[in-house]
């Protein structure tokens, strides 16, 4: 299997790495209501206090890669992106009443960005 993620152009190592290199940032901005760590694929929040609530509602954002990464690699400029990405999700939650739960602190360490396994094909 693995050898099919390579020819794919996947390097299984080179992300494995990425995420050791992001998980204590992503750690740091966890509070009491994240269940679970990095590594599923998918995030799990406690919505306990969504009871205590009148008409709870969840607002949701998520945003593509495709133009900000051919924008970092055509001016080789990859501290940003993470940035720019978080910064969409969370002005989209924002602008519509909602607060962030999960990203809005996120601190993506700049030399994460100019690791192979965040380099378009």
């Amino acid at each position: 299997m693995a050898q099919h993620y390579a020819q794919a152009g996947v390097n299984i190592e080179a992300g494995n790495e990425a995420v050791r290199l992001i998980v204590d940032a992503v750690a740091a901005t966890h509070g009491p209501e994240v269940i679970g760590g990095v590594g599923a694929f998918g995030g799990l929040f406690d919505a306990t206090a969504m009871a205590q609530m009148r008409a709870p509602v969840l607002v949701a954002s998520t945003d593509g890669v495709g133009t900000k990464t051919l924008v970092a690699a055509r001016l080789n400029r990859w501290e940003t992106i993470g940035h720019d990405l978080v910064n969409h999700c969370v002005n989209d939650i924002l602008v519509q009443g909602g607060a962030d739960l999960s990203s809005s602190s996120i601190t993506w360490p700049a030399p994460t960005f100019g690791h192979p396994a965040w380099r378009p094909l």
